[in-house]
């Protein structure tokens, strides 16, 4: 480990802050976990136990690990107890308003060389850096939820981050044993951004009445190989969220129509059917809480096919879309959705697969038939078509 990456500062003691701090100190870095609540650190405190158990009995770990993981996390009720810090990773709220101040009143505390990182997953890191005196001292370091169990977290520079700030970061979260894509600082990163189709496209198929959840969920899976339909995720998240990231990186791509959000979801979120957190959501699981699905027998392959085809390749034009922009390299888009929502597969990897011919005759097909600028094929796979190339070689 870079021994100038020793003592982390978590802010934020929830299931996102106590993850990462549970990565950090598993990897032998001495972390204080700060939140103003005492009683939110008690939980997060007991939830430590409670995992570092369950590993026990899986026999993942043993006692001693066990209490060398809590030895090195202590639980602070003040920022000054921040001082010390190396690195600080703010996992509160998203309230850009909230992190800057949080923010500013952080930089009175630490060393000028401590670097000061925020795990939002949609905000501007360029926005948050601007309420330090020193902002190239900031940066983006997003860890997937469960953050210690999620082998991806991308890492965000904003134009104002420093080369050395950039690398530090990177290098550190690598010897956290995470895999690193790093991404430029716009509207959702890598994940969210790339991810919105296979959302949004499945709402969409919903509401022209071509198939139900179900249906839509089992094409996904079985023909997909996807763990989860986008259904059953949306009902994992909480529809509360997703549709919030959703209204976030449409209104950041000033109304966009690729990112347009459901008034489904919409509905459903202003009813309070939120999803597994609520008992209800696409699907009801107050009777049955661990709601299985089964092959929709009586759609055609054909039709299952056309429902899988349609999400696959506004997944793949989303993300050679990401590429044509120079959102991140090829490698870190694939590894973002491997390793960040554990697709089955890279989707540019996949394109290669399919065939960028197919690739720009779906996106042909879905435009010539709804003539909307959600449909507009990349153009990055236009060239590729011409110029007879591929992802991949």
């Amino acid at each position: 480990m870079d021994n100038s990456i020793r003592n982390i500062g978590i802010i934020g003691s929830g299931t996102m802050g106590s993850g990462i701090a549970q990565v950090a100190a598993t990897s032998g870095c001495k972390v204080k976990l700060y939140d103003t609540s005492d009683a939110a650190l008690e939980r997060a405190k007991a939830s430590l136990e409670k995992i570092l158990n369950r590993l026990i009995e899986k026999e993942r770990i043993d006692s001693y690990e066990k209490n060398r993981i809590q030895n090195n996390i202590s639980y602070v009720s003040s920022l000054k107890y921040l001082s010390d810090s190396d690195l600080t990773i703010e996992a509160i709220i998203e309230n850009l308003d909230i992190k800057q101040k949080v923010f500013s009143e952080l930089e009175s505390y630490v060393s000028e060389d401590c670097i000061i990182a925020s795990n939002t997953s949609s905000l501007s890191i360029a926005s948050i850096a601007s309420s330090l005196k020193n902002p190239a001292r900031c940066i983006g370091i997003h860890f997937f939820n469960p953050a210690p169990l999620m082998r991806l977290a991308e890492v965000i520079p904003a134009i104002q981050t420093s080369d050395e700030v950039l690398e530090k970061a990177v290098n550190t979260i690598k010897d956290w044993k995470k895999t690193v894509a790093v991404a430029k600082d716009t509207p959702g990163f890598i994940v969210n951004r790339v991810a919105r189709p296979f959302y949004g496209e499945a709402l969409r198929i919903y509401e022209e009445g071509i198939a139900n959840f179900q249906e839509i969920d089992s094409a996904m899976k079985e023909l997909g190989g996807f763990r989860m339909g986008p259904f059953e995720l949306m009902d994992f998240i909480g529809n509360d969220v997703n549709y919030t990231v959703t209204e976030t990186v449409y209104n950041s791509f000033y109304q966009d129509p690729r990112y347009k959000p459901s008034f489904t979801q919409q509905r459903l979120s202003e009813a309070g059917y939120l999803g597994r957190k609520t008992g209800k959501g696409y699907y009801d699981y107050k009777n049955n809480k661990n709601v299985t699905l089964n092959s929709v027998t009586e759609r055609s392959r054909s039709e299952q096919e056309n429902i899988f085809n349609r999400i696959l390749i506004m997944l793949i034009n989303e993300a050679a879309d990401a590429l044509f922009w120079n959102i991140a390299s090829t490698e870190d888009i694939d590894n973002a959705m491997t390793k960040g929502v554990n697709y089955p597969k890279g989707l540019l990897a996949w394109a290669d697969e399919k065939g960028i011919d197919w690739c720009v005759k779906k996106m042909d097909e879905l435009y010539n038939e709804y003539h909307e600028d959600r449909y507009r094929c990349s153009p990055l796979l236009r060239k590729m078509k011409r110029e007879n190339k591929t992802f991949f070689n």
